[in-house]
């Protein structure tokens, strides 16, 4: 297998510096949930699989404006098919549709627009002085590393001369596939599309990051170290420990559980990835505090929605509708109704679907 680390990976990883990250406290809402609930939860390697509803709307609004909140996830189940007809009925009467916040970082050359996308153009993810894995981490990570590599990589030896970010979320890649999950933006796409169909107004939040000195900033780049072992470390126990979860979560979201997403554990080792990519000297010397941006951009873009449209349609990540320290409680805090799906009492302004049922599969 060639060592390549799919680009949208890495996407998920650095562009994730927009959003606020979901400490394992901050994995349930407001509401408690009640004790000791049952979540979707399946054999070893089997995932949902068919045509699926995916999770209801949240609900914000004040004043008769609503702004309606579908929650993303990934990654998601491989074989499943997102049954999106009643998102498309609120699309329909929306005034708009607004994405999940977003960074875009943009230069003269491929490099720092592809910080989030393609680094390996010009090596960015070797080590700057040709060490490898083993010189880099802890022996006892090391060994850890080189079992899981065995399992979900093969025996592939140039991963070993990357840094250890770039290794750790290769092998998160390759050990998602092989657990029936898929990493990519297709819900995003789908509602991207159908904002199109319909003739809405689309609006992407977010910062656009200009880099002015290009080629130095890529030298600082490529020469310069990243504090990356606790992305690496906080991967290996994600995949030793929360792969039966994460395909719980990637199901709960397919049949629409949010009570059980709401129960379930959460360990998310791109906390400690966003720390490493946030603190990257090149970017943070050129861009600040990007997180911080990001949320009070969108934030700000949610609130003028709210005052100019009707009806809108929003996308963020389930954990921060989930989260006590995310954008919907922010939200909350401001004065606005924020409405999980089934605490409203009147039902969005979509069509109830018939999806038949969805099946487990077992993973390839």
């Amino acid at each position: 297998m060639s060592p390549r680390l799919s680009p949208l990976v890495l996407a998920t990883a650095l562009s994730a510096l927009a959003v606020s990250p979901m400490s394992p406290a901050a994995a349930r809402s407001g509401v408690e949930a009640p004790a000791a609930p049952e979540p979707v939860r399946d054999l070893d390697t089997i995932v949902v699989s068919g045509v699926v509803p995916g999770p209801g709307l949240w609900k914000v609004g004040r004043d008769g404006h609503v702004l309606w909140v579908l929650g993303t996830l990934s990654p998601l189940p491989k074989k499943m098919e997102w049954e999106a007809r009643d998102v498309e009925q609120v699309i329909a009467q929306a005034q708009e549709v607004m994405l999940a916040p977003s960074v875009s970082i943009k230069a003269d050359v491929g490099f720092f627009r592809g910080l989030a996308l393609a680094p390996r153009l010009v090596g960015a993810r070797k080590n700057p002085d040709g060490k490898r894995l083993r010189e880099l981490v802890p022996a006892a990570n090391y060994a850890r590393w080189q079992v899981l590599k065995e399992r979900y990589i093969g025996r592939d030896r140039g991963v070993e001369s990357w840094r250890p970010m770039f290794a750790a979320l290769k092998l998160y890649e390759e050990a998602v596939e092989d657990t029936g999950l898929r990493i990519d933006d297709s819900v995003s796409d789908r509602v991207e599309a159908l904002a199109g169909e319909h003739g809405v107004t689309l609006s992407k939040p977010g910062v656009e990051v200009v880099i002015e000195d290009p080629k130095q900033a890529i030298t600082e780049f490529k020469q310069g170290r990243i504090d990356d072992l606790a992305c690496f470390d906080r991967t290996l126990d994600r995949l030793e420990t929360d792969l039966a979860f994460m395909r719980d979560r990637a199901n709960a979201w397919a049949v629409g559980d949010v009570e059980g997403l709401r129960a379930l554990p959460y360990t998310d080792q791109f906390e400690a990835c966003r720390d490493a990519a946030r603190n990257i000297q090149a970017l943070r010397s050129r861009a600040g505090d990007l997180p911080s941006q990001v949320h009070a951009q969108w934030l700000g873009e949610a609130e003028r929605a709210l005052s100019n449209n009707a009806i809108t349609l929003a996308l963020l990540p389930m954990r921060e509708l989930l989260s006590s320290d995310g954008l919907a409680a922010e939200l909350r805090a401001r004065g606005y109704s924020v409405q999980a799906p089934g605490e409203y009492e009147e039902e969005a302004p979509a069509m109830a679907g018939d999806y038949g049922e969805a099946s487990p599969a077992a993973a390839d």
